[in-house]
């Protein structure tokens, strides 16, 4: 287990609302050694006890839950150091020590190939790993390059493609519910399954997030990594092991039968959006393009859907939807499994029903069963909503993905050839939609979107 962690970005959002609460939480659990140390670099002209001060305050904050000891053994753990990633002498310094560190860039994308770059220089020490955030590039082209960078720093196994989706716990239980249990797992195929709904509707605006999501929008920040993620575990075929080998294999097979999308296709199969001025219960919302950060020349989408195929003996047939939006009338964040019709009802008028639906609730994690049962009145039918929440994970999505960088487990990682078949699935979208090929719409902050591509048109 390696016992440093280096963390370019160490004064950001990322490292104070996830990355420090995540460490509290991993030593709250006795997971980390008491050698454990702790190295935050960044920008700011600050000495370690003005980065104590302000990593307390963000414990305080965002891991309120986590006892008062563990939060201040991190702090205590932690030293600053100003360094700008492209200066391989500071760089140098920040990563000194003895043995292996753990290197996490908790910077802007655009900055990895300077990075990667740095570090090499830097002398990375034998057996370190790099942790790097999504999005991994901006574009197909640009996620072979960064691989092709990575590959002379580190070895793959050493690289984690972090996706904090990949730790929650319901999307484990997308697995489990599958894997462990016979009777989900004879049905888990389109001659049983319609329609596979992925969805991570928010009612939360751009809030300051605009320097960064301005330039990416709601199609590569969450449905390129997040959503296909969600998408690979469900139509995955059941692999050998939950090994990372065997676990990401199978993941690529399925982004590679993911039918790629023509010009034609594109206006059918996806829909773009933006919100407007309106109101998400009592709070008034400006535009998204009168937020501040915003340039709306960009024409950057704030909702997005798209519609896909898989072209494998499982799931010929079945439709995969996608979508998240932002600034909604209401959090929807999960994955839905429709069921076929029965081929027969042989109640007749007894009453009207729908298919099946298993949902997998994301935020709050839980699972829902919709089935149709005999009502208490004589020949009557109704349906019956079965609800299980799902107990709280011993650790936070980041705690477990810390502790998979600092014990060497990238099976929750995304590989490189991943990263690029994903990225080979939206590139067609993007290019579509930077031509003018789908209309970028406009809605209301409130609205409830409704399900089902072009509906909105």
């Amino acid at each position: 287990m390696i016992q440093r962690l280096v963390i370019f970005g160490g004064t950001g959002d990322l490292t104070g609302r996830y990355l420090l609460p995540g460490l509290a939480a991993l030593h709250e659990s006795g997971r980390l050694d008491p050698s454990f140390r702790l190295v935050c670099a960044d920008l700011k002209d600050w000495d370690d006890e003005q980065f104590r001060a302000w990593a307390d305050a963000q414990l305080d904050q965002h891991a309120s839950n986590t006892p008062a000891d563990s939060r201040r053994a991190i702090t205590a753990a932690a030293r600053y150091r100003r360094a700008d990633i492209q200066n391989p002498l500071e760089v140098a310094e920040a990563i000194a020590g003895d043995g292996p560190v753990a290197v996490y860039l908790a910077l802007a994308p655009a900055l990895f190939p300077a990075a990667i770059q740095t570090l090499h220089s830097a002398h990375l020490p034998e057996g370190s790993r790099l942790v790097l955030e999504k999005p991994f590039g901006e574009d197909l082209t640009s996620a072979e390059t960064l691989n092709h960078l990575l590959a002379d720093l580190v070895p793959e196994q050493a690289v984690f493609r972090v996706d904090h989706f990949l730790a929650m716990t319901t999307v484990q239980n997308l697995l489990g519910s599958r894997l462990a249990n016979r009777v989900l797992e004879s049905l888990w195929n389109s001659a049983h399954i319609a329609k596979v709904e992925i969805i991570w509707d928010e009612t939360l605006t751009v809030e300051d997030r605009a320097g960064y999501y301005d330039n990416v929008g709601a199609l590569e920040d969450m449905v390129q990594n997040h959503l296909l993620q969600l998408l690979c575990l469900v139509a995955m075929e059941p692999p050998i092991t939950l090994s990372e080998r065997d676990l990401r294999d199978r993941k690529v097979d399925v982004l590679r039968s993911i039918r790629t999308l023509t010009d034609d296709d594109i206006p059918r199969r996806t829909r773009r959006a933006r919100y407007s001025a309106g109101a998400i219960g009592d709070r008034q919302v400006p535009s998204y393009a009168d937020e501040r950060g915003v340039d709306p020349q960009r024409r950057t989408e704030t909702f997005a859907e798209i519609e896909l195929a898989l072209d494998n003996w499982r799931w010929s047939g079945t439709a995969f939807v996608l979508r998240t939006g932002k600034a909604l009338g209401a959090d929807r964040k999960e994955v839905a499994i429709h069921f076929r019709p029965v081929p027969h009802m042989p109640f007749g008028d007894a009453g009207s029903t729908s298919p099946n639906v298993l949902r997998f609730t994301l935020d709050p994690e839980g699972l829902t069963l919709a089935l149709t049962v005999v009502g208490s009145t004589v020949g009557t039918l109704v349906p019956l909503t079965m609800t299980a929440p799902i107990h709280p994970p011993e650790l936070p999505a980041y705690g477990r993905l810390l502790l998979d960088v600092l014990t060497g487990n990238p099976a929750l990682s995304i590989r490189g050839d991943e990263a690029e078949q994903a990225w080979r699935v939206v590139t067609p979208i993007i290019s579509a939609w930077s031509r003018d090929l789908v209309p970028l719409d406009h809605y209301p902050a409130g609205s409830l979107v409704p399900s089902g591509v072009g509906n909105s048109r």
